[in-house]
């Protein structure tokens, strides 16, 4: 069920939203003008975004079938973004039906297409709220409709952490959901980072748009020591945080030269018995 309570009406068409330029990064339509006219710029002082975001949702797309096969049942999805085929319930149903899809995003225009893209099917759930409001996530009707807390649960976390300024202490958010989950969960995680492209590749230039351009986030890169704290109380699997690409591939391993164009860590932890 999407969240009555903030209707479509609300999309903000002034700034660009990181949802809507994600969604220009991989080819979509769903976005408008001035996302368009931002993610262009991003492209044009750093054209790695393409590729890393383009990784990141392969990556997804892999994490989501090892949860499943796992026997993870259930699944939280903050900062989804705008409905991309497959998508999560997709990626996860084709192991098993039964496996119940919470979808959680701050952006209206999400909520816009949840009816079409994300609850056309059974087990799935859509609802608007913030990563960083853990509470309203946690304790929401549609959680509390579809998430049984005594049962091993998958958390996405997937590229949105990096919306998340140190200020806002992201780690603690972490640890909030964290708390809330049965030992045997998953964490699922992604961020970017600037550790595999030198000053000159364009990252600050990059970050620096979402900032010139009023984007209703900007983005914070942090390093392997910085993002590995995010997985405390978590046990990674192997091959523990990596590059995007070198988790569990789907063919060969990719060439030095691929690996150079993608700038995100990513990795699953299961949370420990305490």
């Amino acid at each position: 069920m999407a969240d009555e309570g903030l209707p479509a009406e609300q999309i903000d068409t002034s700034r660009p939203h990181p949802a809507r330029m994600y969604d220009y990064f991989l080819g979509g339509r769903d976005n408008y003008e001035v996302d368009r006219e931002a993610a262009q710029r991003v492209v044009d002082v750093f054209p790695d975004i393409v590729p890393t975001t383009r990784a990141n949702r392969r990556f997804m797309h892999r994490a989501v079938r090892r949860l499943a096969e796992s026997g993870i049942r259930q699944i939280i999805d903050i900062g989804t973004g705008i409905p991309t085929s497959p998508n999560t319930h997709q990626v996860a149903h084709e192991v098993s039906e039964d496996i119940r899809v919470a979808y959680v995003d701050n952006d209206p225009i999400v909520a816009a297409h949840a009816g079409a893209h994300l609850l056309g099917a059974g087990n799935t759930g859509f609802f608007l709220a913030d990563l960083r409001d853990p509470e309203s996530i946690l304790k929401h009707p549609t959680i509390g409709g579809m998430i049984d807390f005594d049962q091993p649960v998958g958390l996405m976390l997937v590229a949105v952490l990096h919306f998340i300024k140190d200020e806002e202490d992201p780690a603690a958010l972490v640890a909030a959901y964290r708390d809330a989950l049965p030992a045997g969960s998953r964490l699922v995680l992604t961020h970017a980072t600037t550790d595999f492209h030198p000053p000159e590749a364009g990252v600050e230039e990059a970050k620096d748009v979402y900032k010139d351009r009023g984007a209703t986030a900007t983005v914070t890169t942090r390093t392997y020591e910085q993002i590995m704290p995010f997985f405390d109380g978590f046990e990674l699997t192997d091959p523990g945080l990596v590059q995007i690409p070198l988790w569990h591939p789907d063919g060969p391993l990719p060439s030095a030269e691929e690996l150079g164009h993608v700038g995100t860590y990513g990795g699953i932890g299961v949370k420990e018995a305490r």
